[in-house]
């Protein structure tokens, strides 16, 4: 299954929350809250990138699966991560005690986020 395409973010659960445990400051998370996001995927066998665009900030990913690399947080901070592929539809990725899995179903990708007993659930549909 391929992940290529662009999707649009349709619905997200519990993102205030889990975005002031991350640090972002009150002004970045009231500005991120409403905007529609856009992920790009493009994929290439094992080779990802991502590129996700929330209004006037860009956030640019690529990974290898199973290979260590370097990834920028919502925070903007740069920290190395593996990501793996579990089946043929769920990325999962485990960064500075957060766990990421991102899951395409179709034409929909759910990304769900865990910090502790913090979880962030974003749907995005492919546009």
């Amino acid at each position: 299954m391929s992940f290529t395409g662009k999707y649009e973010l349709q619905s997200q659960e519990n993102f205030e929350t889990f975005m002031k445990a991350l640090g972002l400051p009150d002004e970045q998370i009231q500005k991120g809250k409403d905007i529609k996001s856009i992920s790009e995927i493009v994929q290439d066998g094992k080779k990802f990138k991502i590129t996700v665009t929330t209004g006037s900030k860009v956030l640019h990913n690529e990974f290898t699966i199973g290979e260590e690399c370097e990834m920028e947080m919502l925070t903007g901070e740069k920290v190395k991560a593996i990501v793996q592929l579990e089946g043929d539809n769920r990325l999962v990725a485990n960064v500075k005690g957060l766990k990421s899995v991102t899951e395409l179903n179709g034409d929909t990708i759910t990304n769900t986020m865990t910090m502790g007993d913090l979880t962030y659930k974003r749907i995005s549909k492919r546009i």
